[in-house]
């Protein structure tokens, strides 16, 4: 019975592969090892920090939504026939297009 090769292994071998043939040798393998060690050592920060946030309550995200929409300045238009604004075209014929 055969283990299904995960593709960053094969993905890695290929790389390997790849440095150690280059006219660089062992510094290419260097560089390629503390590349891999700086992306996991990010991966685990990030892990980290995301189990450290603290879970936002749903109803202060309720609240802070219903703020926000309090301070927004937004002044609905109910009275089209209002001083100073002109009335919406009502629809008709079609307008010429250039053909």
């Amino acid at each position: 019975m055969r283990l299904p090769v995960p593709p960053a292994v094969l993905l890695l071998f290929l790389l390997a592969d790849v440095a150690l043939a280059d006219a660089g040798g062992l510094s290419a393998v260097v560089a390629l090892a503390a590349t891999a060690a700086a992306g996991s050592a990010l991966v685990a920060c990030s892990v980290i920090a995301a189990r450290l946030a603290p879970a936002v309550p749903p109803d202060r995200v309720r609240t802070a939504i219903r703020d926000r929409e309090q301070r927004t300045a937004f002044l609905p238009q109910r009275d089209p026939d209002a001083s100073g604004r002109t009335r919406p075209r009502a629809p008709g014929r079609p307008l010429p297009t250039a053909a």
